[in-house]
């Protein structure tokens, strides 16, 4: 009887203990619901835990940025500037864009523009509108903090700042003084807290980056100046991604800048320039925008950084950047633009590569839609979901960029014959792409029968078809054609 009795009692408070863990995994998954439903507008941008080679917002959802170096807008008129700022990124949001690139350093945006360390709180309200425009927009926005080159060089006077230096009250005596020299290392320090205690923990900032293209800088120390610089930005900004970018990858020997610079532990993203340029040193800067751009990021992938990899500024240029490229004015299609933007996704990046000329380029010739068609290509995948292996396929006409995931083969394909030279400079009409078939790489599945759909942005439109035997016959195309088959 007794024994009985101790049973009922056991199992009475068996259930009650039952009870309390199913309330508690409840309340944990409905905590984890209302985690993963917050408003993306709320959430930051992280590095991935699922594929630290790619990004997503801090509830979860992939995040792939969509978009171009907006710097600052032409001229000095706040009124007109803003007005200029807020039509641009009204473009590009209707356009699914999602990300833009601001100088806080330009004379538009300057907050320290009358003496070194000496902050302009009028001047900040201009940073605080586009910040605001942005999010209206739904994008977000890299925030480079410095660009200039020298105090007081003759050349490139836009990239000159001359109130660092001694003479005029600043705390360097010279560009090395002013990387390496304790005064200035501290009142920079100083110009991050200032920032930090207007913009901090900011979810409409993708990044804090140093300085633009550091590298060209007439002085010496900037690497370690950058290691250091890092930190103090990851301490200032724990919520939002940290990086440094070095100019155009346009010649061998900035590969080791490069490859010390991916590798820095601090740099939450590897980044590189780099532009179709007739007076560059290497010859892969001349040719076709897709190889180029795709080679670019190659170069990054092969340091292993195992951190996202942005395309971060690319388009035409005339020899050695002395100006917009003239073919421009010809690209009334925008296939510079389109192969910028496509080419080094589909090679691995994280995101578009971002294009340079927004305003003489993108802007002046409409060219807003081509990041809509990205958009479009690359809706519904998640990126880090995938785990994608880039890879390429041979193919007598056909450049095939490849990206093999865990559920979708991703694929661009580029036409050999159409390029940059042979569409603006000789003048020659891109011909359509007939009877075209693709051999499919193992995907470790049978796939006869199963749908594949291909997305031709140049027409804006989805066209079915299906898996044969490994292979898939593609529609009749021109310039270039997205293949996605789901498994």
């Amino acid at each position: 009887m007794n024994s009985a009795r101790v049973w009922r009692s056991r199992i009475r408070a068996m259930r009650v203990l039952l009870v309390y863990v199913l309330i508690a995994a409840l309340s944990a998954c409905c905590m984890a619901q209302r985690r993963d439903s917050s408003p993306d507008s709320q959430s930051f941008v992280r590095v991935s835990p699922r594929d630290a080679h790619y990004f997503e917002l801090s509830n979860g959802r992939p995040y792939i940025p969509i978009g171009l170096n907006m710097i600052a807008p032409r001229g000095d008129s706040e009124l007109d500037g803003l007005a200029c700022m807020d039509g641009w990124m009204k473009k590009l949001s209707e356009n699914r864009g999602n990300f833009i690139r601001l100088w806080l350093s330009h004379d538009f945006f300057d907050v320290e523009h009358s003496r070194s360390g000496e902050y302009d709180q009028e001047k900040a309200k201009r940073i605080d509108e586009v910040l605001d425009m942005a999010r209206k927009y739904n994008i977000r926005v890299k925030l480079t903090i410095e660009h200039f080159r020298h105090f007081f060089g003759e050349s490139q006077p836009w990239a000159a700042k001359p109130i660092h230096h001694v003479s005029l009250g600043g705390p360097a005596r010279d560009i090395d003084d002013f990387f390496q020299g304790a005064k200035s290392r501290e009142q920079f320090k100083n110009k991050l807290d200032w920032y930090a205690d207007r913009y901090g923990d900011d979810p409409t900032i993708f990044a804090w980056e140093l300085w633009n293209e550091v590298d060209c800088v007439s002085g010496k120390g900037y690497m370690e100046w950058t290691e250091q610089m890092l930190s103090e930005l990851k301490k200032r900004f724990a919520k939002n991604l940290a990086t440094q970018s070095l100019g155009s990858f346009d010649y061998g020997l900035k590969r080791g800048r490069y490859r010390d610079l991916c590798l820095m532990a601090d740099n939450d993203l590897a980044q590189v320039h780099r532009y179709l340029d007739l007076g560059a040193s290497l010859d892969v800067c001349k040719g076709p925008v897709d190889v180029l751009a795709a080679d670019a990021v190659r170069e990054l992938m092969a340091f292993d950084p195992n951190k996202p990899i942005l395309l971060a500024e690319s388009g035409a240029v005339e020899p050695r950047h002395t100006g917009p490229f003239k073919l421009y004015q010809k690209d009334k299609a925008g296939i510079i633009l389109h192969d910028v933007i496509f080419a080094p996704f589909f090679v691995g990046a994280a995101g578009t590569g971002q294009s340079w000329h927004w305003d003489q380029y993108v802007a002046a010739m409409n060219l807003w839609f081509h990041f809509d068609r990205f958009a479009e290509a690359v809706r519904d995948i998640d990126p880090p979901a995938e785990k994608f292996v880039p890879m390429r396929l041979d193919h007598m006409r056909l450049r095939i960029y490849v990206l093999r995931g865990e559920h979708t083969f991703l694929a661009w394909c580029r036409d050999k014959q159409n390029t940059w030279r042979s569409e603006l400079a000789e003048g020659k009409a891109p011909t359509a792409i007939q009877g075209a078939r693709v051999h499919l790489p193992y995907l470790g599945r049978y796939l006869h029968g199963t749908p594949a759909l291909f997305y031709d942005p140049w027409s804006n439109r989805w066209i079915e078809g299906k898996v044969e035997a490994h292979k898939l016959r593609l529609p009749t195309f021109s310039r270039s054609l997205v293949i996605k088959v789901k498994y």
